[in-house]
């Protein structure tokens, strides 16, 4: 295990909870919030996990700006959550309730933006695969049911994280040189957005074996800054089970942030 000096500091961004009159706890204050799943999978292999909280709103205090934690930090996992609004990629939504979350869009966005300036690597997490997309211009399905019906039904809210199906690792892809030939990987779908358009830049890495979408991007240039992200929740899947073991997809993120750290 790493010394205290040694340990990774990895940023999580801030999952939102907007202010609702109606809610008992913390009456119309805005809540910012990790999944503990999340912290305890980055956390797995001895490095520190940080959220990020959001420096910006009606209660700002100080001078901190996200551009001080991605000149502290190691790396950033763009968390899970909330939809992506479309109209942070240009599109009105279908129906009010693929709306999504704008205000968390701009945080993040400005988020990986940050940390691209500082050339720290990037790891996005479900929604964070969506938002590192929109992010560098790509476009999303607001509703994979809506847009694409025949297409496999990717969110089970009544199994949740039981909801699976299998994907394959592209070949000639990072993602090939840390997974063997020898799928298709079973993940876990917990999503009703997908990529559309893939951000100019990126890469496809793995598409779902059902229906063709992607469940794996990354970054096409190697001298440009690390960015990756997974369309599954790695940190869902346990490690004795016949899902896709994601340690190898946890050991590459770090090693990038190890290099960068050496570098500076």
């Amino acid at each position: 295990m790493a010394s205290d000096a040694e340990r990774l500091k990895i940023g999580i961004s801030a999952c939102f909870m907007h202010p609702d009159p109606a809610r008992a706890l913390f009456t119309g204050k805005t809540l910012q919030y990790v999944e503990q799943s999340i912290t305890h999978w980055v956390m797995s292999t001895g490095a520190l996990a940080v959220m990020i909280p959001s420096p910006t709103g009606a209660t700002r205090r100080g001078d901190v700006t996200l551009d001080h934690y991605a000149q502290w930090l190691d790396g950033l996992v763009l968390h899970g959550g909330a939809d992506v609004s479309p109209l942070s990629y240009g599109e009105q939504p279908i129906e009010e309730r693929w709306s999504g979350d704008k205000l968390r869009d701009e945080y993040e966005i400005e988020l990986v933006a940050a940390f691209e300036r500082r050339g720290k690597p990037v790891f996005g997490v479900c929604r964070g695969l969506q938002l590192l997309n929109v992010a560098y211009g790509g476009t999303l399905y607001q509703d994979i049911q809506t847009q694409l019906p025949q297409a496999l039904v990717h969110r089970d809210a009544s199994v949740y994280d039981r909801n699976f199906h299998t994907i394959s690792v592209l070949p000639d892809t990072r993602l090939a040189q840390l997974y063997p030939p020898t799928g298709p990987f079973k993940v876990n779908s917990i999503h009703h957005q997908a990529i559309k358009q893939l951000a100019p830049g990126f890469a496809a890495e793995a598409v779902s074996n059902e229906d063709g979408l992607v469940e794996a991007i990354r970054r096409a240039d190697p001298a440009r800054p690390y960015a990756a992200a997974v369309q599954w929740h790695p940190e869902f899947h346990l490690p004795d089970s016949d899902t896709l073991d994601d340690a190898a997809l946890l050991d590459d993120f770090l090693a990038a942030a190890r290099a960068v750290r050496k570098r500076a």
